[in-house]
């Protein structure tokens, strides 16, 4: 048996193109904070910005601190002007009908069944109830898989999420209870990541990411990259290992203990970003 693992929720990539609508969707419409913004020279070890060896940069944007938040980091490739949406993706669900105020205000469409759609056509299913101010608004992510039977034992049985939810047609699992949850969603047709694919990001202790390398191996499951040091300029190293599930979905592990120290809130990321896109208009 595998032993326990003491994973966190930690991230949602989505790939993006146009940096200033972006922001202003997840600024003005859903109402989520910069939390921090970094720019990189070169294509990452792990793949984080896709498989592109170019100049790069992300951002974390979320309803609080990545300690205590599940949020979203938006990947912009300098070199690609846009990307080939697949149907690996379904939404996240967010409770804030102050995000459907703030669409009304901005004019920004309000698809049937209260679904926001940011720039590059990833959906935020929204439910109308008041943002609870003592927990994290951001409920699951939705996946889409092609058998339900072999995602569920994957995630459950050799990666150790916990079933929380289960239908014919669903399964949602998590570490914990009061963080966001992954729930996938069988599809009659076969999963295309195309080029927009994204990748779930999860922590746990630096001495349990070797367990999960070796749970994966046992089971003959795909590990895209191996155990990694990854360095931010200025900031902390932290170790990764990147993960593939049967449908290609890809997982991030990364050690809770170097990643904390790395994503601390910064207060100049807000400026930071605008200083780029203001760039990106010149």
């Amino acid at each position: 048996m595998m032993a326990s693992i003491a994973g966190r929720a930690l991230h949602y990539v989505f790939k993006i193109s146009d940096r200033k609508l972006t922001a202003h969707f997840y600024r003005n419409v859903l109402g989520m904070k910069i939390l921090r913004h970094e720019e990189f020279a070169d294509g990452c070890d792990a793949a984080c910005n896709g498989p592109y060896a170019n100049r790069w940069s992300k951002t974390m944007v979320g309803y609080g601190p990545e300690d205590t938040h599940f949020v979203v980091e938006l990947t912009y490739n300098y070199t690609v002007k846009s990307y080939e949406k697949g149907n690996e993706f379904i939404g996240i669900t967010i409770k804030s009908k102050e995000a459907l105020d703030r669409a009304k205000e901005q004019n920004w469409p309000i698809l049937p069944g209260n679904v926001l759609e940011a720039p590059g056509g990833y959906k935020f299913f929204i439910k109308d109830e008041p943002q609870p101010t003592d927990k994290d608004p951001v409920e699951k992510v939705t996946l889409a898989c092609s058998d339900l039977k072999k995602s569920t034992r994957y995630w459950n049985e050799i990666l150790g999420l916990k079933i929380f939810e289960q239908t014919e047609k669903s399964v949602t699992v998590g570490f914990q209870e009061n963080e966001a949850k992954l729930e996938l969603q069988q599809l009659n047709e076969p999963i295309d990541r195309a080029s927009a694919y994204g990748r779930i990001a999860f922590s746990c202790p630096f001495e349990q990411q070797p367990i999960i390398d070796e749970k994966i191996k046992e089971n003959s499951q795909t590990i895209l990259t191996p155990l990694i040091s990854l360095d931010t300029p200025g900031k902390a190293t932290v170790r990764v290992i990147i993960l593939a599930d049967p449908d290609g979905h890809e997982i991030c592990f990364v050690d809770d203990e170097a990643f904390r120290q790395l994503s601390a809130v910064d207060p100049e990321g807000e400026k930071l970003l605008d200083r780029y896109i203001n760039k990106d208009a010149q």
